[in-house]
């Protein structure tokens, strides 16, 4: 089994940044991609950026592209979502996902693909 655990989330107001970290346990030799997710009150839980085990394969939603970077650090087993230029669109739970897919070399985009998932942690932009 592998566990989750988001942090870095808080209240900022609209244009600044936070630093979401997730860090894995467990059995974390069997991750490979790893993605955020995120779901506001009333909507679905979708993709926000996704890296694959490599990261040489990144995905963002256009809705975060240019203001969104995913990253990771394996030694760590740690993967980051630096967020700038926040909007109050934002706001949001934000979740950590892994997938233990054997040989898997993608940024994976669909929900379904995750095998784990992380407790989440609140974002709330203000106006």
């Amino acid at each position: 089994q592998v566990q989750l655990v988001e942090s870095g989330g808080g209240l900022v107001q609209a244009g600044g940044s936070l630093r979401l970290s997730c860090a894995a346990s467990g059995r974390t030799f069997n991750i490979y991609a790893m993605g955020w997710f995120r779901q506001a009150p009333g909507k679905e839980r979708d993709i926000v950026a996704a890296i694959s085990r490599s990261a040489g394969s990144l995905y963002y939603a256009d809705s975060v592209k240019g203001r969104f970077t995913i990253s990771r650090d394996n030694a760590k087993n740690t993967v980051y979502l630096q967020m700038n230029s926040l909007k109050p669109e934002d706001t949001a739970v934000y979740y950590c996902a892994a997938d233990s897919n054997i040989g898997s070399q993608y940024a994976l985009p669909r929900k379904s693909e995750y095998d784990y998932w992380g407790q989440g942690t609140q974002v709330t932009v203000s106006s």
